[in-house]
């Protein structure tokens, strides 16, 4: 997730047993781009020992090869297409979500990273489609025709951006018709959600993302590895501690930006969880204010909510795919 799954995010999520694959924020590539030195940081520098795909984004062809192949000059597991992202000055671009309006265009650049590097991995995340899931048909057609290691699929198009539930029945048909791995994405919040997916797309594993910046435990609960209920201060030590790596892994420190990158982290985590407390932890502008908030709020130990609320801006539509897998069962 771009400006969250930096090297401090994976330090973090690492301490609390995070995930078996990282992949790093995109490289946003066009002709006059270069490789972001703070993105490279999160290669060059885990410290977590598990692989880390290097994504990238973008439609300029040569650009995105000379990239792939400067990538691969670092210690990266694969290299990553974004075809997913729904952000409006992406998609304007052509890049991102964007190419899901042209599968022609998807189809050659999909030749020539396959040709640029080699033997390596190459991976693609993607959406439905851009408009409507029927879109989908004519782009499974596309990654059925090149050899691609695996497909991360979020199951809503562009359009539907996180407002509406995931399609898992799409995801599950290319499970049944890709011969790579195909990795589901979507709407994953806790363990009851993340099985319901997995029962109905049959998937080769899980991508999470705003559901364990919510809950860094996830990964851990989904292993089975922890069975209880984080608490409010066990909370508070997650907070703590990925204000601590951010602040070491930023070059130069200033707080009142650290605070506001904090912030971006807290619109997950504090969603559902205190009124009060999101309401004062986003007028929080030092240090000194967003430490005390953490501390008068989440300093005991009760149980922070399973599940975020339905129908807001970041979470949506969890109960209707648990009610799917039910269904089905």
């Amino acid at each position: 997730m771009q400006d969250v799954t930096d090297l401090a995010f994976m330090r973090t999520m690492h301490r609390f047993g995070g995930p078996d694959i990282y992949v790093t924020e995109y490289f946003r590539v066009h002709p006059d781009s270069k490789l972001s030195p703070y993105i490279l940081r999160s290669i060059a520098e885990n410290p977590t020992g598990r692989p880390v795909f290097a994504q990238m984004i973008g439609q300029d062809i040569p650009s995105l090869v000379r990239s792939a192949r400067e990538l691969l000059n670092y210690p990266v597991a694969g290299i990553d297409l974004n075809l997913g992202c729904p952000a409006p000055v992406v998609c304007r671009k052509d890049a991102g979500g964007g190419l899901l309006r042209n599968p022609l265009k998807i189809g050659q650049i999909l030749t020539a990273l396959r040709d640029a590097v080699g033997d390596s991995r190459l991976t693609v995340k993607t959406r439905l489609g851009y408009d409507s899931p029927d879109e989908f048909e004519a782009l499974l057609r596309v990654f059925k025709s090149h050899q691609i290691d695996a497909l991360t699929i979020h199951g809503r198009t562009v359009r539907e951006r996180y407002q509406t539930p995931v399609h898992p029945e799409a995801i599950a048909q290319a499970v049944h018709e890709l011969d790579c791995p195909v990795i589901a994405n979507g709407n994953v919040v806790d363990v009851t959600t993340a099985e319901s997916l997995l029962d109905q797309t049959r998937a080769a594993g899980l991508m999470l993302g705003r559901g364990a910046i919510r809950n860094p435990w996830l990964f851990d609960q989904l292993r089975g590895a922890r069975t209880s209920p984080p608490s409010r201060r066990e909370l508070l030590c997650y907070i703590e501690t990925l204000y601590d790596e951010t602040a070491r892994t930023v070059r130069n420190f200033h707080p009142v930006k650290h605070v506001m990158k904090m912030k971006k982290y807290l619109r997950y985590i504090a969603q559902g969880l205190d009124g009060e407390f999101e309401r004062q932890i986003y007028r929080a502008t030092t240090p000194e204010e967003f430490k005390c908030i953490c501390q008068e709020f989440l300093n005991n130990n009760s149980v922070i909510p399973a599940l975020p609320p339905e129908r807001s801006k970041l979470f949506c539509g969890f109960s209707e795919l648990i009610a799917s897998s039910s269904q089905s069962a």
